[in-house]
């Protein structure tokens, strides 16, 4: 427990979008400062660099880790860079609900206030046509729901575990 909370805060300081920032109370958000690369490495056990975009590629260059469109427990799903998240996003997969729904764990999602904030449980739904993760929603606890835009994903990255996380 002690190691994990020292690599989270060590960890902190990397970035998955290099815009972190403190904030607390918001519902469906708790602690940390940190940005989502170094949290799922720190979750997963993946142990790639770069930022969350590149990790798709990084994966496949390793030889490490499969990739694939299906979800798993301890997977990470690679969001791809857009104009509105610049530099991608990771979730770790808690849980596999359906096979349109999973529910993830991850850092950094929000803006404002809950920058940097870790949410935990949160439903993502694969809303793509071809049903192959590569379009999904996420959801926002701000509004309580999920939110309204889609964001578009290079899949899921394999061959870590779900990493206990200290209360």
């Amino acid at each position: 427990m002690l190691r994990m909370i020292a690599m989270l805060a060590m960890l902190g300081l990397a970035a998955c979008g290099s815009t972190r920032g403190g904030g607390g109370g918001v519902p469906g958000y708790a602690g940390g400062d940190i940005s989502c690369v170094p949290y799922a490495r720190a979750r997963s056990g993946i142990a790639l660099q770069g930022d969350a975009w590149q990790w798709w590629d990084a994966a496949a260059q390793s030889g490490r880790y499969d990739r694939s469109r299906s979800p798993r427990v301890g997977s990470v799903l690679v969001f791809m860079r857009t104009s509105r998240n610049r530099s991608g996003h990771l979730s770790v997969v808690t849980r596999v609900v359906s096979p349109r729904e999973i529910r993830v764990d991850h850092a950094n999602w929000a803006s404002g206030r809950a920058r940097g904030q870790i949410a935990r449980d949160q439903p993502v739904v694969d809303v793509s046509p071809n049903n192959d993760w590569s379009l999904v929603r996420v959801w926002y606890p701000p509004a309580n729901g999920l939110g309204r835009t889609a964001f578009p994903t290079y899949g899921f990255i394999h061959g870590g575990r779900l990493i206990a996380e200290a209360n």
